[in-house]
């Protein structure tokens, strides 16, 4: 059976981490993961530490690949003010593909990953359910930039391309910046430490907001789907767990779970409350036998502040991709259950 070989970048990331992981359970793909640092689980993925911002790295490290059959790119870069994320996350772009393709003469297809924040999702109230072909909010937007460049680089090419806009996506990865899933046990397992009830740290408007998610695993599936079917091929795609959710109503769920009282809403700032709790989890993990996981490699408060903070509602219509043939969905109730009861496994919390 002739093989694919997927570059991954973004390998560390928990979009790269899981697809990585996805297609290793496929006999017929080949893996080459691109991060700053080598891995933390076991995988058969080969590993290339680059730095995709600086562009003669990237030439020495990735004009070596020569049988890439498929790019899929999730990497980011985050900056503190919101038009200085174009210049580099368009040029880990350019820096992975240029250099791949070139060297690669049977590349099929590139994908991309994006966000909802394209559509404006985390600047106020947007239009909802945001569909595919709804224009951008006023630029600067990365992803914008990101998606222009890669449909003019594709003509007159042999590859397609697509792209994926999913929101808050969920899995565990240490380190990664939008990880709300594990921003919520870390949350709670300190919470409860401290004999404190559960209380929804955001705003009341966002506790009875729309909302939604998606999970890691049909993430990469989707990913892995828009690879290799035709009916992706320059195509946009919104992707969810495929439900709609308000925290006021999984907020109780989560109590129960943590074996904690529910408490009322109460609106803090994460970044300011959690900023001297580094010493309390490092006698968490010590009580409890925890994994030696460092506090700043496992919650991501500005992100969780910005979640909890998003009084608006949250929704994209994803009937597009299930007309074109994927059909994978997932409660989101239960996909945050199964990873609190992964993250207790992988000994990350109590």
């Amino acid at each position: 059976m002739a093989k694919n070989k997927a570059v991954v970048v973004g390998a560390m990331g928990v979009i790269g981490r899981k697809l990585i992981q996805h297609l290793e359970q496929l006999e017929d793909w080949d893996i080459v993961g691109l991060s700053r640092r080598g891995p933390d689980f076991d995988t058969r993925a080969q590993f290339i530490s680059v730095d995709l911002l600086d562009r003669a790295d990237a030439e020495a490290k990735l004009s070596g690949i020569s049988d890439a059959t498929h790019i899929f790119y999730a990497a980011y870069q985050a900056r503190a003010v919101w038009a200085e994320h174009n210049a580099p996350n368009l040029a880990m772009l350019v820096n992975s593909v240029e250099p791949i393709a070139a060297a690669s003469k049977g590349l099929r297809h590139v994908h991309l990953v994006q966000g909802n924040k394209i559509y404006g999702s985390h600047l106020g109230p947007f239009k909802t359910p945001a569909l595919e072909d709804d224009p951008p909010h006023m630029l600067p937007n990365f992803y914008y930039d990101q998606q222009q460049w890669l449909s003019r680089e594709r003509q007159g090419k042999d590859w397609t391309y697509s792209v994926l806009r999913p929101h808050s996506v969920c899995g565990f990865a240490l380190g990664n910046p939008m990880n709300l899933s594990t921003v919520i046990a870390v949350y709670a397992t300190i919470s409860k430490e401290l004999g404190l009830p559960l209380r929804f740290p955001g705003k009341p408007g966002a506790y009875n907001a729309v909302y939604q998610c998606v999970d890691s695993e049909i993430l990469a599936k989707a990913m892995t789907w828009c690879g290799t079917a035709e009916g992706a091929a320059d195509e946009v795609f919104n992707i969810t767990n495929g439900d709609f959710f308000r925290w006021r109503n999984y907020w109780p769920k989560f109590a129960e779970y943590f074996d904690m009282p529910l408490g009322d809403v109460q609106t803090i700032s994460l970044v300011e409350f959690m900023a001297d709790k580094g010493p309390l989890w490092d006698e968490i993990k010590a009580k409890y036998g925890l994994a030696d996981i460092s506090y700043a490699d496992i919650a991501a408060w500005p992100f969780a502040d910005y979640v909890f903070g998003t009084d608006w509602d949250v929704m994209t219509d994803t009937l597009k991709i299930r007309m074109a043939g994927f059909h994978e969905y997932q409660r989101s109730d239960e996909m945050f259950f199964r990873l609190f009861d992964q993250f207790r496994a992988l000994k990350a919390i109590p």
